[in-house]
């Protein structure tokens, strides 16, 4: 993995990830989904195809995944203090995710300017496409 340059948690540290990125934080893609299930957790979410992420805990046993609407995809939430990290989804013979720049522990201050998103009319297929070709690439920790 190239070296991590931006981690984030939740709030109480038992999940978290390592996002590396060579794109400056003002040319990420900063997504604010409006689905109910981002909505309701205020989600921001980045990723970079070129980049990579690693998932990580202090405690696997407060690792909530969550699938919801097509259920292509799983959202880590953490069972403790319930906040939602990322999501990931597995293609083939990789896996792929993106992160909640609200974890971040350190956010940008010239992250970029936020866009609003719906996907309502994507089907299974394009929604798997989708994010095979927008999200980060999966590595082990």
């Amino acid at each position: 993995m190239i070296e991590p340059r931006y981690t984030g948690h939740c709030h109480c540290g038992a999940l978290g990830f390592r996002y590396a990125t060579y794109r400056a934080p003002a040319e990420w893609s900063v997504r604010a989904c409006q689905c109910r299930f981002c909505r309701m957790h205020d989600a921001l979410s980045t990723s970079d195809p070129d980049g990579r992420l690693a998932f990580v805990h202090d405690d696997a046993t407060q690792l909530q995944r969550y699938r919801f609407a097509l259920q292509t995809a799983d959202f880590l939430l953490c069972r403790r203090c319930g906040v939602y990290i990322g999501a990931t989804i597995d293609i083939s013979d990789a896996s792929y995710g993106i992160i909640n720049t609200h974890a971040l522990d350190t956010p940008p201050a010239d992250i970029a300017d936020v866009g609003a998103v719906t996907y309502d009319d994507e089907d299974v297929d394009g929604r798997i496409s989708r994010r095979a070709q927008r999200w980060t690439p999966v590595v082990s920790a």
